[in-house]
């Protein structure tokens, strides 16, 4: 169906161009080939479902000898399991729901145009895959160290199954999108709406803002956790304001000089 999509900019398209109905069929399409990529992730990752949460229990386990979790409703271990299986499955067929968007939009993109955003959803997943690699080896350790062994002669951990995935995933999912800062500083150049030069010298209200955000992100009230991830954040701003200078050298340059001001 590539072959009747015209060029969403107005332009000619090299074949016919496409209904209002045609579009709605294309989408609907590539939404359909998404769901069977997510089911098919989800079906495969429920064989794998308890090795999964064993994984996600090896930092707590680490931090405390015996450690072990508990459920105390009679659903609360299956929906964890069906969670945890879901988001293993989401994070597997990505790469397809990715993919399917893309194909639903170059067309009425021009050829740099496809290459940047192709580049841009590559760049994305590995500093996803990357922020959430640093969360799980990083930070999760030494935020269940403080948080399992604190007070421990006043009570010991008991924590339920639930809690504990949502607890983990939750830290995981946001440091992972803290980490698309260089990507989001891209798009703002991209658009317009902010320059390298502006940004270099926002970079006091950045740090401000990247210990800020650690402090959300991060379960524990420690400076030193939330150093980890907020050092991170404002070594990445500092690539996106080198990224937004790649993009725009010349609105650099513009903003930066006597005229602009």
């Amino acid at each position: 169906m590539s072959d009747l999509t015209p060029s969403l900019r107005g332009g000619v398209a090299p074949g016919k161009q496409m209904t209002i109905l045609e579009h709605l069929q294309e989408l609907r399409n590539r939404m359909l080939v998404a769901m069977v990529a997510v089911i098919a992730g989800l079906g495969a990752s429920a064989a794998f479902g308890g090795e999964i949460i064993d994984f996600l229990k090896e930092p707590a386990e680490d931090q405390l000898s015996g450690f072990q979790l508990q459920f105390v409703e009679p659903f609360e271990l299956f929906v964890t399991y069906f969670r945890v299986s879901l988001l293993a499955g989401l994070v597997g067929a990505m790469p397809i729901i990715t993919y399917q968007g893309l194909r639903f939009l170059s067309p009425g993109l021009k050829e740099g145009e496809k290459r940047w955003i192709y580049a841009t959803v590559l760049g994305g997943t590995l500093l996803f895959l990357g922020g959430a690699a640093f969360s799980f080896f990083i930070i999760l350790p030494r935020a269940l160290d403080f948080l399992l062994n604190f007070g421990s002669d006043l009570a010991d951990p008991n924590i339920r199954i639930g809690s504990y995935i949502d607890f983990v995933t939750r830290l995981i999912f946001w440091t992972g999108v803290s980490f698309e800062t260089p990507l989001i500083v891209m798009f703002l150049a991209r658009l317009g709406v902010v320059t390298a030069s502006q940004l270099l010298r926002w970079w006091r209200v950045a740090v401000v803002v990247a210990f800020a955000l650690s402090a959300i992100v991060t379960p524990t009230i420690d400076p030193i956790t939330q150093s980890f991830v907020a050092g991170p954040i404002v070594v990445l701003y500092f690539l996106g304001v080198l990224l937004a200078w790649i993009m725009n050298p010349r609105a650099g340059a513009k903003a930066s000089s006597p005229q602009s001001e």
